[in-house]
């Protein structure tokens, strides 16, 4: 195993770290005499495996379901000091209620305190100042950290790139000292925000790199071939490690052997130019479907949903579109533009269902664009990313 320090943290952290989404019984919370034998037996070989394979970093969140509490009665199975656990506890109103959170989750978990305590969901200007406010979220964490409760403070974020970014800048209450990230070789949309936490020093953890970066672990064809000798998921594992800005990325695990690729893909490490060549290959691709190297790279062409006529969510819509047409994500575009019009914490915005209804005359006229080649273009997205029977959206 890889040890990098996190940041200003300075804690020796694996550069695999194990996610826990994907262990736990529920994504409803539930009583403990409701915890399956069976589901315990499952999660404590995941963490026995991560942790015979150097693997030292456990990551949950209160949002997960039962997964605290499950956590809670396998973890005094370990030493206390053998691993860095973190949890993350969304942002409220009241500080005070952010705080009793914290501390029930310490309590479902079983433990006295976390090594790394995050704001989950800084995912709009809302909640960027429920944290960041005077005597916000962000202090309340600080006064924890006093106590004993937490030794670092940091947050996760799924919002726009000017957010994550104001974030990751502020300076009130000590600021923050580490980000949960989604950066991916299919989404570089916040590289300006790994470059921000670079500067100031900031531990930089990314999300769900296999799965909400492509469900590369069930890949198509197409990137099956790109990626050899790799496997997708492996590339992409390399693309995220070989960022100077990243310390450690997540391994969402549902059984003891799903570290296994994962854990063999560090042998690669010191071969970036296999790295660089297998993304040059999926670059020239997507050029070639879509008249462009990146499926993000238009980004900056449109607005954010909330300028733009219904609420549709342009880039986030272009942006899957790209992936089905330049990689075959098809299945992956499908599952996340279904989570578009659900009034979403995490995915804002509406799908183009009723694209075909609105004027789009002076908004494309003040950005530049041709509105029957706009509407054209959202119509023929939504007959290629609607699906009749959807997927639901999971917490992240």
């Amino acid at each position: 195993m890889i040890y990098r320090s996190f940041g200003k943290t300075g804690l020796p952290l694996s550069v695999l770290s194990a996610g826990c989404m994907r262990s736990m019984q529920s994504w409803q919370d539930m009583p403990d005499d409701s915890i399956s034998a069976a589901g315990q037996v499952l999660l404590e070989a995941i963490l026995r495996e991560a942790f015979c394979l150097g693997i030292n970093h456990v990551e949950t969140a209160r949002g997960y379901g039962s997964s605290e509490r499950q956590l809670g009665k396998i973890l005094p199975l370990f030493a206390r000091n053998s691993f860095y656990l973190q949890t993350k506890v969304a942002p409220e109103d009241d500080p005070a209620l952010f705080s009793a959170n914290v501390l029930d989750s310490l309590n479902r978990l079983g433990v006295d305190y976390v090594d790394l305590l995050a704001c989950h969901g800084i995912n709009s200007h809302r909640e960027l100042w429920q944290c960041c406010r005077p005597n916000g979220c962000l202090a309340a964490a600080r006064r924890l950290q006093l106590e004993g409760k937490a030794r670092w403070i940091g947050f996760s974020g799924h919002a726009d790139t000017d957010v994550l970014l104001a974030a990751v800048r502020h300076q009130g209450d000590g600021g923050f000292d580490y980000v949960n990230l989604h950066w991916y070789a299919i989404f570089q949309r916040h590289t300006p925000v790994l470059e921000a936490a670079q500067a100031r020093n900031l531990g930089v953890f990314i999300i769900s790199p296999s799965d909400k970066g492509g469900k590369l672990y069930k890949p198509p064809a197409l990137l099956r071939e790109l990626s050899s000798p790799l496997s997708p998921m492996q590339f992409n594992d390399l693309f995220c490690l070989l960022q100077p800005e990243i310390h450690t990325i997540s391994v969402g695990a549902a059984r003891p052997e799903d570290f296994h690729d994962h854990v063999e893909a560090l042998s690669y490490l010191e071969k970036p130019q296999l790295v660089t060549g297998i993304f040059k290959r999926w670059q020239e691709r997507m050029l070639v479907a879509t008249g462009q190297r990146l499926p993000d790279a238009h980004w900056q062409q449109y607005p954010t949903y909330i300028d733009t006529p219904g609420y549709i969510n342009l880039p986030y819509i272009f942006w899957l579109a790209h992936l089905a047409r330049g990689w075959d994500l098809l299945h992956y575009a499908q599952s996340r533009y279904a989570s578009l019009g659900n009034d979403t914490r995490w995915v804002p915005g509406n799908n183009a269902a009723h694209a075909f209804e609105l004027n789009w005359t002076v908004f494309a006229h003040k950005h530049g664009l041709d509105a029957g080649q706009l509407r054209e273009q959202l119509q023929q997205t939504h007959t290629l990313l609607h699906k009749s029977a959807t997927e639901d959206l999971k917490n992240e």
